[in-house]
């Protein structure tokens, strides 16, 4: 290449990189000028304060992830539990998936890297501070904390994306924040199936949902076949409870777990409906929902679920009673994770 040819290659490298650089400050000025703006037919924003301890007076609200498109795309935001629609107070703190109970939180995010971005799961505190952080082996799946706070969990896929596909494989961790001391792979339990000790080397173990800060239930899958287990943390067991249960959620006073279930002669991509299973009796309830649910629902009260369906903003919230009455309601659009404080 003649000199000449070198220098105006160099000079359109140069030009080519400045043009790059003006068009990353536009964005990032645009995005910056955005938040507080709703987006077209989207829910109205703004920058605002959001704890998780509901401040004295307030009344119970609802913190979740927005999937609204925009500036305040996946941040936690934050709005009276009894109006869901009202003008949404965002954190400026993104996640993918989130949960907080006891004044402590849980969020799973995603984490740059020097070669490939990655995942991290963070500790917050009641004004979403950071705590402490571990990094994550995989994309974020399920994330739940104990009732007092003291302990988190999360589900993360190591290998596959998807509870639908044919082949998947999950680790689900436990961390007591009082110690710091993690369990990063429930696989490790004792399993004992119908009675049995079990052992298999395609165990997964996921979803879990805590009683107090010495059990818990999730969902053990084996040989094609999903359970409800009890999981007991001080003698690391676990001991199958019910069959085809997933990504159960305790209720408040303990007695009921929602679940969603494989039935027969639904499509194999859309196979799941949302159940409640009576823990005195094992008497299954089908709720109202009959969409596939694909998602661990939470207990907004003590008669009425909370789940994520998909919309046009990535998913909305959705609500349905416990015992199988009425009807589903929408409850906030472009909405996930959702969990009532207060």
């Amino acid at each position: 290449m003649t000199r000449k040819g070198r220098f105006l290659s160099l000079l359109s490298a140069v030009l080519l990189l400045g043009a790059v650089a003006a068009f990353a400050v536009h964005h990032a000025a645009e995005q910056a000028g955005g938040r507080g703006r709703p987006q077209l037919r989207g829910p109205a924003v703004a920058d605002g304060r959001v704890w998780l301890a509901a401040p004295a007076g307030a009344g119970r609200r609802m913190i979740f992830r927005s999937t609204a498109h925009g500036s305040h795309r996946d941040e936690l935001a934050s709005v009276p539990a009894e109006r869901p629609d009202a003008q949404r107070a965002t954190s400026g703190l993104k996640c993918l998936r989130f949960s907080a109970a006891g004044g402590t939180g849980i969020c799973l995010q995603s984490a740059p890297g020097p070669l490939r971005a990655g995942y991290r799961a963070v500790v917050l505190d009641e004004r979403l501070n950071e705590r402490r952080s571990f990094p994550l082996p995989g994309v974020p799946s399920r994330a739940r904390v104990s009732p007092s706070g003291h302990l988190v969990a999360w589900t993360v896929f190591v290998s596959g994306d998807s509870y639908g596909a044919t082949a998947f494989s999950t680790r689900t961790s436990i961390l007591d924040t009082r110690t710091w001391k993690l369990k990063d792979n429930l696989e490790e339990y004792d399993l004992k199936l119908d009675g049995s000790w079990y052992r298999s080397l395609d165990v997964n173990v996921w979803g879990v949902t805590f009683g107090d800060d010495g059990h818990f239930y999730a969902t053990v899958s084996t040989r094609g076949q999903t359970y409800l287990v009890a999981g007991d943390i001080a003698a690391h067991t676990l001991t199958t409870v019910h069959s085809n249960v997933e990504c159960p959620s305790l209720s408040p006073d303990g007695t009921r777990i929602a679940y969603k279930k494989r039935v027969p002669g639904l499509p194999a991509d859309a196979p799941w409906r949302l159940y409640v299973l009576d823990l005195r009796t094992m008497a299954e309830t089908a709720t109202a929902e009959h969409s596939n649910v694909d998602d661990q629902a939470v207990w907004a009260t003590g008669t009425t679920l909370v789940y994520a369906m998909p919309g046009k903003s990535g998913t909305d919230l959705w609500t349905v009673p416990a015992d199988g009455s009425g009807t589903p309601q929408r409850l906030a659009s472009a909405a996930s994770a959702p969990a009532f404080i207060g």
